[in-house]
C-alpha cells in the first residue's frame, strides 16, 4: 500500500470546477436509485434493481461518446474511452459496483448536507438519537471546513461505490470536453454484487486490460496495490473421533 503525498498534476481552475460539479451532480443522482444486493437469492446479478442503474449509466457513456457501451445479462456494463491522439500509453480500467450492503436500506436516500463543517458531533434530521462524534471516527478531523455529505439518519448514502462511479463519470466527462488532457485507452467496468462477495463472478475479464484501478477506496490520495483476498477457509483436522463422555485423559486442550 503506498499513500500519494502530492498530487502532481496542473489542471486549470476551469477543469478542477468542472471535475468537482460533475462528481457531486452526478453522485446526488446516482444515491437515489435503489440499488441493494441480497445474499440470499443466488441470481447474477442477486437483485433486478441493480439494471436501474447500470442503464442509468449506460445511457450516460453513450451520451459521452464511448466506443463499445455493453450491459450484459449479469449487469456488467463495460465502456471503451479510445485514446488521445498520438496518445502512446498503456489501457488501464476504471471499476466500480453499482450494488449497496443490505445491512442498512438503502431505499429512499436522502442526502445530507453540513457546509463548512466545524468539527462538532454530526446529526441527522431523521434520527434525532443517532450522533457521529469524532471519538467515533477520528478521521473527520481531517474534513473540517469542508462539505460533509451523508445520508438523513434512515437509510445508507451508498457513497460505497457510488461515489467511485461518480468520480468515474466526472473524469470521463472531462476528458471529453477538455480535449487538452491526453490520456491512452481507458475501459470502464462497472460490477452488480460486490457487497456480497460475487462482484467478479461473471465479470468477462477478456473485455478488460491488463491493469484496472478500482474506485472504492479509504483515504484521499490512497493507492492500494495489494491486498489479501478470501472467500472461505477450510480446516482439517488429524485425530481420533472419541466420544467426550469416555474421553478423560485421551483429548488434549485446544
Amino acid at each position: 500500500m503506498s499513500y500519494v503525498k502530492e498530487m502532481k498534476m496542473s489542471l486549470s481552475n476551469e477543469i478542477k470546477s468542472f471535475l468537482q460539479e460533475e462528481a457531486l451532480t452526478r453522485f446526488l443522482r446516482y444515491v437515489k436509485v435503489y440499488t441493494t444486493s441480497d445474499e440470499t437469492t443466488g441470481t447474477h446479478p442477486s437483485t433486478e434493481r441493480q439494471f436501474d442503474l447500470a442503464r442509468l449509466l449506460e445511457g450516460e457513456l453513450k451520451e459521452l461518446g464511448l466506443e463499445n457501451v455493453e450491459l450484459d445479462e449479469y449487469c456488467y456494463l463495460y465502456a471503451t474511452l479510445p485514446a488521445s491522439p498520438g496518445a502512446g500509453r498503456t489501457p488501464i480500467g476504471l471499476v466500480a459496483h453499482v450494488d449497496t450492503s443490505a445491512a442498512v436500506s438503502g431505499e429512499n436516500v436522502k442526502p445530507f448536507f453540513r457546509e463548512n463543517y466545524d468539527g462538532s458531533p454530526l446529526t441527522f434530521p431523521d434520527d434525532p438519537e443517532l450522533k457521529v462524534t469524532l471519538d467515533d471516527s477520528p478521521e473527520l478531523k481531517d474534513f473540517v471546513g469542508d462539505t460533509i455529505i451523508s445520508a438523513s439518519g434512515q437509510t445508507l448514502l451508498g457513497a460505497d461505490d457510488k461515489a467511485g462511479i461518480a468520480e468515474i463519470m466526472a473524469a470521463l466527462a472531462a476528458f471529453r470536453k477538455f480535449p487538452e488532457l491526453k490520456h491512452g485507452e481507458i475501459r470502464i467496468c462497472f460490477t452488480p454484487d460486490e457487497e456480497i462477495g460475487m462482484g467478479t463472478a461473471k465479470i468477462n475479464a477478456d473485455k478488460l486490460p491488463t491493469y484496472c484501478y478500482t474506485m472504492d477506496g479509504g483515504e484521499p490520495g490512497e493507492l492500494e496495490a495489494e491486498c489479501f483476498d478470501a472467500w472461505g477457509a477450510t480446516i482439517k483436522i488429524q485425530g481420533i473421533s472419541v466420544h467426550p463422555g469416555f474421553a478423560k485423559n485421551k483429548m488434549i486442550n485446544a
